[in-house]
């Protein structure tokens, strides 16, 4: 895989860059910029190089929302900033690329608002590889979808890896030879998706700890009432995984009913309540496995932060900005208390990545890397 600073002569090149701006929003006011700070050590490398940065990005899922928040935001932090709000192959769009001058940077209008983008129509990709002379893929928590910006252009363009994305698998990579003792958190929820990656650490891993609505499904296989609270389908695979001498369980729980909540075991719940966080003494055990370990994985929240339940997950990560362990945290709520508490500088390495990162550590590459190749 080649790399921006592989590439001898950048001046007045047309670079198109794609980007991952899939910021958190509320009331169309962004509530962390993580990701767009992410970014900025490649616009900015390019833009010293006198290249013609064209940004490419998307936010939203189905396309409808403006990427013109974030346009605002960039346009505090990079110097002659452009946005084209105009449709991507529109007259309009294409004139005002074609007068930029060296050092100018420019975000394309949201991605996903065309039709070719996510079905990685090969006549969309070749249009859009129109725009440039060479493509950078610095977008890593977006490289585990097969669309157009993403795999298709590269056959395009020449191709390279941007330097949030060589970060980005760095860091990871040192999850496949840690040092020990190894802690893997794994919190979120969808225990369907996360099966691949349960299996591997609880292979390489000395602990492997699980939160977040994914311990549910493991509390309804061991017999326990989980109430209303949300768990998959009856997976049978969990069977095994509970023979794990290594596999760390809450020893207790926060669950909800109305305004009541208590602090209570898992097996404790009743057909009424909703498990919504870890209790206070899966806490201290975490604690203590972190206060051990040399190396320490997590992604995902422990408890069901978009409700209010983020207690557990902020009192975590506070502790390991305190370790002495390497630590790498991914996973978008995660990555966002990580941001609120200030506490990025203490963190080994935050990832961009979600799923991306989920589907990295499980397989070793992702389609957006293995297009690069």
């Amino acid at each position: 895989m080649k790399s921006i600073k592989d590439i001898e002569n950048l001046k007045g090149k047309k670079v198109m860059v794609r980007v991952d701006f899939n910021v958190p929003m509320k009331d169309d006011k962004i509530v962390d910029d993580f990701r767009i700070k992410a970014a900025l050590p490649t616009i900015l490398y390019l833009q010293k190089k006198g290249a013609v940065i064209i940004l490419i990005a998307h936010i939203g899922e189905d396309g409808e929302k403006s990427l013109k928040p974030v346009a605002l935001r960039l346009k505090k932090l990079v110097k002659n900033f452009n946005f084209i709000e105009s449709p991507i192959f529109s007259d309009i769009t294409k004139r005002t690329i074609n007068n930029f001058k060296n050092g100018e940077v420019v975000l394309l209008e949201n991605i996903r608002r065309e039709a070719g983008e996510k079905t990685n129509s090969p006549s969309f990709a070749r249009g859009l590889s129109r725009f440039g002379d060479i493509y950078v893929n610095d977008a890593f928590s977006v490289s585990h979808r097969v669309h157009a910006s993403i795999v298709g252009i590269t056959k395009y363009l020449p191709s390279y890896a941007g330097l949030q994305m060589q970060d980005e698998i760095l860091h990871l990579s040192k999850a496949f030879s840690p040092k020990h003792p190894f802690l893997f958190i794994l919190g979120g929820s969808k225990f369907e998706t996360k099966v691949p990656l349960i299996k591997k650490f609880l292979r390489d891993a000395d602990h492997v700890f699980i939160g977040g609505a994914i311990a549910n499904d493991f509390f309804k296989h061991k017999g326990y009432e989980v109430g209303v609270s949300l768990v998959g389908g009856n997976n049978l695979q969990i069977k095994p995984f509970l023979k794990c001498k290594n596999l760390v369980l809450p020893t207790d729980v926060v669950a909800v009913k109305g305004n009541t909540r208590r602090n209570i075991k898992p097996n404790e719940v009743t057909s009424e309540e909703n498990i919504l966080d870890i209790g206070k003494d899966s806490i201290e055990v975490l604690k203590g496995l972190i206060e051990k370990a040399q190396f320490v994985l997590w992604n995902g929240p422990l408890g069901k932060y978009e409700s209010g339940f983020s207690g557990s997950t902020e009192s975590v990560l506070k502790i390991i900005a305190k370790s002495k362990a390497m630590s790498i945290v991914g996973g978008g709520d995660t990555v966002a208390l990580i941001s609120k508490l200030k506490l990025g500088s203490k963190i080994g390495f935050v990832s961009t990545g979600g799923g991306a990162s989920l589907d990295f550590l499980a397989r070793g590459t992702l389609p957006g890397i293995k297009a690069l190749k």
